[in-house]
């Protein structure tokens, strides 16, 4: 005769989309934790949380993919249960309900109290900043905001985000040190918008002040910036970027397009004289500093000509880094209202056109990097490479600095001066420098 067994949970969060999702699951996984549950990151598990994306099409594909992935899962007894939270989820809770029952609850993205105790646990307020990381032990983002306010016509961050609400500074100093502690060395500063940080808190934009305050955090080296809006862009935030070396040279400002007409139907808030002459003044202010942007094509009513003009300026403006995304029309944004108008075709054609110009561009640049030596963190080990960072490279999105691993032996985590030997047109290849050992 069988005895029945008490089978013991264990709950596996499943993460889609962007760093601001990672963020968001390993606070989850932190709270979870702290009530004794036992929990994984995207490994088995009898329990799944699936933290959704819903901003562009193929993020939505994929998170219903996943879903159905669960729930089909469930339905062979692979899993007890299927939990869906995040921006699909607070975006389109009712259609989802409807259309795929079979999941146990649905949550959004200001719903983690409620999710905790579906999953059996509290909600612990005094857990400011405690987090289970998901990414490698030396780096871990640290989002200082949420929400938007920006009126921006093609994004539906502030139907699933809500409007902008800033972390105060002395939570965000608890949290670096916590990470700190943890053995993290890299914070990535993440936001909807990090030019607008404080204005709704102390009335006047804090970026700058924030940064004072986290460079003296003992153990963290590198800061990064993620993700600045270009209107209304803090420029003392420049200074102290200058003057504190624990700040990368690096920025994040998503630009999305230059002509004129696309600017004022995106509700940019800014023209291309604005943006070329902000462009200008920061490469004055820090010419060492690498800029980072995205680019958007076939918004509703791109003319061949507007993209002559997108096309021509990404070549006058030299970007280190640039990513480029084709439209996606989506439902409730002011932009849903126009029509659609460039067939998928155009759209994939341009994005390619702008990176065969970037990858070209980036080839250049990475060309004037041979023989010079960056201080470089080894973030992991691949095949048989060492896969490293300069400070001007964030982790997934841009170059990689690549060690033969059958050579040399790197400490994954740690901070090492490489000397560039070799570059392609997104990656580079080096050898570190080797220290002289003294001798007796």
């Amino acid at each position: 005769m069988r005895t029945k067994t008490l089978k013991k949970n264990k709950i596996n969060i499943v993460t889609l989309g962007c760093s601001k999702n990672v963020y968001d699951s390993e606070v989850l996984m932190g709270q979870l934790r702290a009530n004794k549950k036992d929990v994984a990151h995207e490994q088995e598990g009898n329990i799944v949380v699936v933290n959704t994306c819903g901003f562009i099409d193929n993020a939505k594909e994929e998170s219903v993919n996943t879903i159905l992935e669960y729930v089909r899962k469930k339905e062979e007894g692979l899993v007890d249960k299927v939990f869906v939270t995040g921006c699909l989820s607070e975006r389109y809770k009712p259609d989802l309900q409807k259309e795929i029952p079979d999941v146990d609850e649905y949550f959004g993205t200001r719903d983690l109290p409620h999710l905790l105790k579906a999953l059996g646990a509290d909600y612990k307020h005094e857990l400011i900043g405690e987090r289970l990381l998901t990414t490698p032990k030396n780096y871990a983002y640290l989002k200082i905001a949420e929400g938007c306010d920006r009126p921006c016509s093609f994004c539906a961050i502030p139907l699933m985000r809500g409007k902008h609400r800033s972390t105060p500074i002395e939570d965000l100093v608890t949290e670096a040190t916590s990470l700190a502690a943890q053995g993290v060395k890299e914070l990535i500063l993440i936001a909807q918008d990090l030019t607008y940080y404080g204005l709704d808190l102390y009335k006047k934009r804090a970026l700058a002040e924030l940064l004072r305050a986290l460079v003296k955090v003992e153990g963290i080296e590198w800061i990064r910036l993620h993700y600045a809006f270009p209107t209304g862009f803090p420029m003392d935030v420049l200074e102290v970027m200058k003057n504190e070396p624990k700040i990368c040279k690096y920025l994040d400002i998503p630009l999305q397009h230059i002509s004129d007409p696309i600017l004022k139907s995106m509700r940019r808030g800014t023209t291309q004289e604005k943006t070329t002459r902000l462009l200008r003044e920061m490469r004055e202010a820090m010419p060492e500093m690498a800029i980072r942007t995205t680019l958007i094509v076939g918004y509703p009513g791109e003319t061949q000509e507007d993209f002559n003009t997108l096309k021509q300026w990404v070549k006058d403006m030299r970007f280190e880094r640039l990513g480029c995304f084709t439209y996606s029309h989506e439902e409730n944004t002011h932009a849903y209202q126009l029509q659609d108008d460039v067939p998928d075709e155009v759209k994939q054609e341009r994005a390619n056109e702008i990176m065969e110009i970037q990858s070209q561009i980036s080839w250049e640049l990475n060309q004037q990097t041979v023989g010079e030596t960056f201080r470089c963190i080894i973030d992991r080990k691949e095949g048989n490479y060492f896969v490293a960072r300069t400070q001007f490279d964030s982790p997934d999105v841009d170059n990689e600095v690549l060690v033969d691993a059958t050579q040399h032996y790197l400490k994954i985590g740690e901070f090492v001066d490489i000397t560039i030997d070799e570059a392609a047109d997104f990656d580079l290849y080096g050898s570190p420098v080797t220290i002289p050992e003294a001798t007796a």
